[in-house]
């Protein structure tokens, strides 16, 4: 079945072009930023398995087949043909499979439209030395390899980014999403991270990507992006529902998909406790902190550190006594009646030993 027909059999619902879209602001809901992220990584990886159950959840939350088919189609410049092909054959199964696509009945794929004409007179590579320069944030002469220096300004800045289908900042969201699921390339996803925020992504937004992947169990990925951000995460509110079960002040701030932020001032760290029917992952993202299991000797957490604590396991987590820390947590492997048994609190003279 062609994909010209498959849009005929599958209700299109595509935006207006009405008024000039905003380049430098994310198209997408909160909940769309993070499929898009999950299903750039994905594709990266080469893990076309968890890549199809992205593309069926990001499709639910009504991101366009364009959208994707854009994200796809721009990451073979950062991750090769092979990989950008296999993906867009997983997107062309999905959508040529009505009925199959979305799991909620009431939904319909939203085919979406495709990016705007351009103008006879296009300068390709006078636009996107334009583009380069705002993402860089400076002039870029590659002079080592003119060729290269040619074909990213007149093909990836000027060609590709001029695609209005996806945003400059959806671009550089799509990038970071699928850098950070490559390992060996953190000079590159460093500067995609600083060209992120020049191109308008927000500190939030680019948060929103490590937690995108720790609920989608991306969990190295999420600390590789998590220990470059170097930034403080929202603070969150008292924490006031567990504070029995700590020494010193936390603050809690959930995230979407069951991920919740968790903020220790210095000296604080909750009681000796132990995780029934479930898996615990800790990611560290700010601040210097300790985590330690029973009879174990304490481990150091610092921004991108990633901590899988067993079942039944007796341990503790906390800040370090000369600075505050922030980690994500997440359940996963979780069993009926999964729960959490709070021991003893960590005395100072514990606490003492491992700083």
């Amino acid at each position: 079945m062609t994909l010209v027909l498959a849009a005929l059999l599958v209700a299109c619902s595509p935006m207006q072009k009405t008024e000039t879209k905003d380049m430098n602001q994310l198209s997408f809901t909160t909940e769309q930023a993070a499929w898009m992220s999950a299903i750039a990584c994905d594709e990266a990886k080469g893990d076309l398995v968890a890549l199809e159950s992205a593309i069926h959840n990001g499709l639910e939350a009504e991101l366009t087949v364009s959208q994707i088919k854009e994200a796809l189609s721009q990451l073979y410049a950062y991750t090769g043909f092979p990989r950008s092909l296999n993906s867009l054959g997983v997107l062309q199964n999905v959508v040529e499979s009505p009925g199959k696509a979305l799991k909620s009945k009431d939904k319909r794929v939203i085919m979406g439209e495709d990016a705007s004409p351009l103008s006879d007179d296009y300068d390709a590579l006078k636009e996107g030395t334009r583009v380069q320069t705002q993402l860089v944030g400076k002039a870029f002469e590659y002079e080592f390899a003119p060729a290269t220096d040619y074909y990213l300004k007149a093909h990836l800045f000027g060609d590709i980014f001029a695609r209005d289908n996806l945003t400059y900042a959806d671009r550089e969201l799509v990038t970071v999403s699928a850098l950070s699921g490559l390992e060996g390339v953190e000079p590159q996803l460093k500067a995609h991270i600083a060209g992120a925020r020049n191109m308008g992504v927000t500190e939030e937004q680019l948060q929103g990507i490590v937690v995108a992947f720790a609920a989608n169990g991306l969990l190295n990925e999420a600390g590789r992006l998590a220990g470059l951000l170097q930034r403080e995460w929202p603070q969150g509110q008292p924490n006031g529902a567990y504070a029995q079960y700590f020494v010193g002040q936390s603050f809690l701030q959930p995230y979407w998909g069951g991920v919740a932020n968790v903020t220790f001032e210095p000296r604080c760290r909750n009681n000796w406790h132990v995780h029934h029917g479930a898996v615990q992952v800790l990611i560290c993202v700010s601040g210097k902190g300790w985590y330690q299991e029973w009879n174990k000797p304490a481990v150091a957490l610092t921004p991108g550190t990633v901590i899988a604590i067993p079942e039944g396991v007796k341990h503790w987590h906390g800040a370090a006594a000369d600075s505050w820390m922030q980690h994500l947590a997440i359940h996963t492997q979780d069993q009926p009646g999964a729960a959490n048994e709070w021991l003893e609190p960590v005395s100072d003279e514990q606490y003492n030993s491992v700083q």
